[in-house]
């Protein structure tokens, strides 16, 4: 049965946050700050936070950057995933994934029916792994972040979380990059 094991230990996670909007900063971040207040509720770290405007190869390059950084397992983008001109998040993690979690976004699809019928599938949620870090984009509301982050991420990066979870494999997502 799916649920916590509270024999387990919790491990915490380091997690940085991505705001991607041309409008927003860090006054009117309701998003971001919704993601760092769930985050840090559930015991883990804030390792960084940003906000960039709606621009691919900044976007692409900011996740790239932290992917590299040792000191943080996960990056929570928000915003950019409509389906307008210039919502090109989808597009930079795609830029920089090394595989994608095609079930994130059927997932969050799901999840998203149930709160907004049908106009859920305005939404490209999407996540993926690349140099060993996590990678997730949610729509930029704060009530998609609190979808995205209380039904998938929090369960998934809560180390009790069974039958599996994704901090039990962080050790091995770059597996690859280690072999001879």
């Amino acid at each position: 049965m799916a649920g916590i094991d509270k024999s387990k230990t919790f491990v915490p996670v380091r997690i940085a946050v991505l705001t991607v909007s041309d409008t927003r900063t860090t006054v009117d971040d309701k998003s971001g700050d919704t993601l760092v207040a769930r985050l840090e509720a559930a015991g883990h770290k804030l390792a960084a936070r940003n906000i960039l405007p709606d621009d691919r190869k900044a976007v692409a390059e900011q996740l790239a950057a932290w992917c590299r950084n040792p000191d943080i397992d996960v990056v929570i983008s928000t915003g950019g995933t409509g389906l307008t001109g210039r919502d090109v998040t989808v597009e930079a993690h795609r830029d920089v994934y090394e595989k994608e979690i095609e079930a994130f976004s059927t997932v969050f699809t799901i999840i998203s029916m149930e709160k907004v019928g049908t106009s859920a599938v305005q939404s490209r949620a999407c996540g993926g792994v690349a140099n060993g870090t996590y990678l997730f984009a949610l729509p930029g509301s704060p009530g998609a972040c609190k979808d995205g982050w209380d039904a998938i991420l929090a369960p998934q990066l809560d180390a009790r979380h069974r039958p599996c979870n994704f901090v039990e494999i962080m050790p091995r997502l770059d597996e690859h990059l280690r072999r001879k």
